[in-house]
Parts: structure tokens; C-alpha cells; sequence
């Protein structure tokens, strides 16, 4: 039976796409967005968690986000987490609840935020490369095992490398709406 799976390896490819819109709705804009505080890992109960199974983050005001934490011993390491995740936030602790308030986006962290939506959209590639490299091993070990002949691998390949320029386009487009975005151009 062969390896190859074209449906699966789109799937996985579109799989990055859709990750790296999910990192980008997290970059902010000056605006307060709880997907801002998504990817933040916390270190409690001995293990690396997402901060959203310690906490409740919310966005009562436009330019405020609260984390409401669940276990009051939990507050200092999602304070913690939450300063070193590079996002320029600075949280006021509540007794349970952090306060964060948005700062004003300048000049000089709208660049950075451009640079690390730059950095999760060459990841995003990296992934759907990884991808087509999976499919070209399995189209190899089908032609290595005699069940499809050089010129159906070479077509395969053809086809493959076609899905993964176009799934890298879209990458590349949502990152430069969410560079543009940021940038305010």
C-alpha cells in the first residue's frame, strides 16, 4: 500500500497556516485581546501549563486585560509568566486577579511585534517544508518499493511542490496583513 497521502499532507500544511493565524490574532495592536495571553506557559503543580487552566483571562475595558487565577498559590508563577513572555506587559496584582493594563504601542515595539510576526510566519514555513519533505520521503519509498513508477513520483512531486507554494503564500499574506496591521501603514 503506498505512503503517499496527498489530502493528509494539505491537512498538515494548511494545519501551519492555521497556527500561525492563531499566533498572529495574539500580537496586539494597541487594542486589549485575550488571545494576547494564549501562548503563555505557566510553571505550577510542577509542570508547564497553559495559562488558560490555571487563570480566566478577560477584557473589561478596551485597554485592560484581567487574569482571574483559580488557585490564589498559582498567582506569583502566572505573574511571573506573564513578565517573561516578552509581551511588555507589567501585571498589578489584585489579591487573585492581575490587572494588565495595554500600553500605547510605540514606534520601537511596533517594530518588534513586526520582527516576531516575521519569526512565526518563517516557522509556519519551516512546518509546511517539514511537510513536503514527509510527502517526498514517502513518494520515494513508493517508488523504492515498485508500487509507483519514477514518472508518477515526478508528477506527485510536481503536484507537491505546487501545494506547498501555494499554502506558503497564504502564509506569507496573513503574516504581511498582520505586519501592515501592526505597523499601522
Amino acid at each position: 500500500m503506498a505512503k503517499f497521502d496527498k489530502p493528509d499532507l494539505e491537512r498538515r500544511m494548511k494545519g501551519a497556516v492555521e497556527s500561525l493565524k492563531h499566533d498572529l490574532v495574539g500580537l496586539r495592536t494597541g487594542r486589549a485581546n485575550t488571545a494576547l495571553l494564549e501562548p503563555i506557559m505557566v510553571d505550577v503543580y510542577g509542570q508547564h501549563m497553559p495559562i488558560t487552566q490555571v487563570a480566566t483571562i478577560s477584557a473589561p475595558e478596551p485597554r485592560m486585560l484581567t487574569v482571574q487565577v483559580w488557585d490564589k498559590s498559582s498567582i506569583g508563577p502566572v505573574e511571573k509568566a506573564i513578565r517573561s513572555a516578552g509581551l511588555g506587559l507589567n501585571p498589578i496584582n489584585d489579591g487573585n486577579t492581575l490587572r494588565l493594563p495595554i500600553p500605547d504601542l510605540t514606534e520601537e515595539r511596533r517594530k518588534e511585534l513586526a520582527k516576531l510576526a516575521s519569526k512565526y510566519a518563517e516557522n509556519a514555513r519551516i512546518a509546511i517544508r517539514n511537510v513536503r519533505r514527509d510527502g517526498m520521503d514517502a513518494l520515494k519509498t513508493d517508488e523504492n518499493k515498485k508500487e509507483i513508477s519514477e514518472d508518477e513520483r515526478k508528477r506527485a512531486e510536481t503536484d507537491l511542490q505546487k501545494l506547498t507554494d501555494e499554502i506558503i503564500k497564504q502564509a506569507d499574506e496573513a503574516a504581511a496583513a498582520k505586519e501592515k496591521e501592526i505597523l499601522g501603514k
